[in-house]
């Protein structure tokens, strides 16, 4: 395709050019269309596959035509990229201009900022220092006495016995919103541990007292944050019936209990935990040399990054947040804080953004990939989360979108990277328990880099320590077992369910995250190198059941 190019704009990383596309170019595409599409056309009065090209134009022209511009500016855009050489930062901003008119030269402005050039990663004399901790015995005791109260031996009371916090009862209920039912609001045999926090405030402790065979009006109101949006923030009846109570009995920490739960003696239950805990360490001490690698890395290396992801970025931070403060006690407070600190919060999502494309071109320049197999796995992983009749959907989806698959690969290829890194690295051994190490984590979380401290003027690791009604951030999955951050892209890929029964709190499924829209000639997103400011801690919540 012949295509005249005028640049209008080179500024940094900012690039706009002006594309011609020759409106002959266009009609050939609409003439080869005609052709293809000819033999599917059925029309009364001709064979099929013998209708005129002129009454094909007639009746399809404008879809026709329609396709081949948006085809000729696509390919155009490619064209433009691949002569240029240039590497979009995230999807162009394209635009027709006003006055096109069928038969004539189409003009299309391309508006774009360019990947820039990342210097040759500084990856010499890496020191970093590796805490070991040593999995703790009477942490062991105390987990394993978790799982013992957790998993108690329920026993008839009798029959008089009026139940107390602590006490299961058994019973059949049914909801009601000024007098009428609502749907998924009655239930019959549920167990219920009083004191558990299981259902929405109120309901548990107005069932203490009651009585096997008793009958109670349970009122109740419903959270203005509730899941099922009919019922937010209003007044509810429950009738209830306690069919029976039942008492907690003795848990004894014995082998009976551990083959209870499918294991052959006490020893072996220890074991998991202790092996489990011995996991969690771990988790914790690759934190802790992440954080001293991406620093020493932030601290080797300064070039120019786009201005549209770091915006991204920065939007994606304030959006998790404000979500986030939308929970607190006092979210205007919260708010209030976030707007205070966003400057910070755009410190953190510039040094994001250029340890992400850093980290990506060591990855590239050594040869670090993603399997096939790896591949299948991440996507086994991740449509697991959706309900059976979806998964073949999501796996549809992310073979089809390439940026949805670089986003679902970008994680475990950040973790490649760095253990590439570890690899290159001096690392010095210090034994420590587990209280220094979460300490010296701490201490890392609330430390942000001002003038004067010795260290490039960009944020931390990780984000400011939180004040008040601030966010807390925690590590990252890649970053270890300590917390989770959720995806700041949490739009859903398609339908989940409401949480099973009205009466139960309801927690979201994790959500792979939204894909962007893919650039024609667009490299992949860089990876995350950070972790995004974690969600406050909300009260626990019964998760929403599959199926």
């Amino acid at each position: 395709m012949t295509i005249k190019t005028v640049e209008t704009e080179n500024e940094g990383l900012k690039r706009a050019f002006m594309l011609t596309i020759p409106a002959e170019d266009i009609e050939a595409r609409v003439e080869k269309e005609v052709k293809r599409i000819a033999p599917q056309i059925r029309m009364p009065g001709f064979r099929p596959g013998k209708v005129p090209p002129n009454l094909i134009r007639k009746m399809h022209g404008e879809s026709l035509r329609g396709d081949a511009l948006q085809g000729a500016v696509q390919d155009g855009v490619q064209q433009l990229l691949n002569e240029k050489n240039i590497r979009p930062a995230l999807q162009p901003q394209v635009e027709l201009t006003p006055g096109y008119e069928p038969g004539k030269d189409a003009e299309v402005k391309v508006s774009l900022e360019a990947l820039p050039e990342v210097p040759a990663a500084d990856i010499s004399k890496l020191e970093l220092e590796r805490l070991t901790v040593e999995a703790d015995e009477a942490v062991v005791d105390e987990q394993v006495g978790r799982l013992a109260s957790q998993n108690k031996r329920w026993e008839d009371a009798p029959k008089k016995h009026a139940a107390a916090k602590g006490d299961l009862v058994v019973m059949d209920f049914e909801g009601s919103v000024d007098g009428t039912p609502f749907e998924g609001g009655k239930g019959e045999d549920m167990s219920l541990e009083l004191g558990s926090g299981q259902l929405i405030p109120g309901f548990e402790d107005q069932l203490v007292g009651a009585k096997a065979g008793d009958s109670r009006e349970v009122k109740v109101t419903f959270p203005n944050d509730y899941p099922t949006e009919n019922l937010k923030g209003k007044d509810a009846v429950f009738a209830v019936t306690v069919k029976s109570v039942k008492t907690a009995g003795e848990s004894k920490l014995d082998d009976d209990f551990a083959k209870s739960m499918g294991l052959n003696d006490l020893e072996q239950l220890k074991g998991l935990v202790r092996d489990q805990q011995v996991q969690e360490l771990n988790g914790l001490t690759r934190t802790h040399m992440k954080r001293q690698l991406l620093d020493l890395l932030d601290a080797r290396h300064d070039f120019q990054v786009p201005e549209s992801m770091v915006e991204a970025e920065f939007q994606n931070i304030l959006a998790q947040l404000r979500h986030e403060a939308s929970h607190e006690q006092d979210p205007q407070a919260a708010l209030a804080e976030i707007e205070a600190e966003s400057g910070e919060y755009r410190h953190i999502a510039e040094r994001r953004v250029r340890l992400g494309l850093l980290l990506s071109e060591i990855g590239a320049g050594n040869g670090i990939q993603i399997t096939e197999q790896e591949m299948n796995r991440l996507i086994m992983q991740a449509a697991s989360q959706y309900q059976p009749k979806d998964r073949e959907t999501f796996i549809r989806y992310i073979q089809q979108e390439p940026m949805a698959a670089a986003q679902l690969r970008a994680p475990l290829y950040e973790d490649k990277v760095v253990d590439f890194l570890f690899g290159q690295a001096k690392i010095t051994e210090r034994t420590a328990t587990r209280a220094e190490l979460e300490a010296d984590l701490e201490s890392e979380e609330g430390h942000v880099h001002g003038p004067g401290c010795g260290h490039d003027h960009h944020a931390h690791d990780h984000e400011p320590k939180a004040k008040k009604a601030a966010a807390k951030p925690v590590p990252s999955k890649a970053e270890g077992p300590k917390g989770k951050a959720k995806s700041s892209e949490q739009d859903k890929l398609v339908a989940e369910p409401p949480a099973k029964g009205p009466v139960e709190k309801a927690a979201a499924k994790p959500k792979p995250a939204k894909p962007l829209k893919d650039a024609p000639g667009a490299k992949a997103p860089a990876v995350k190198a950070e972790a995004k400011p974690a969600a406050r801690k909300a009260p626990a919540k019964k998760p929403a059941k599959k199926g």
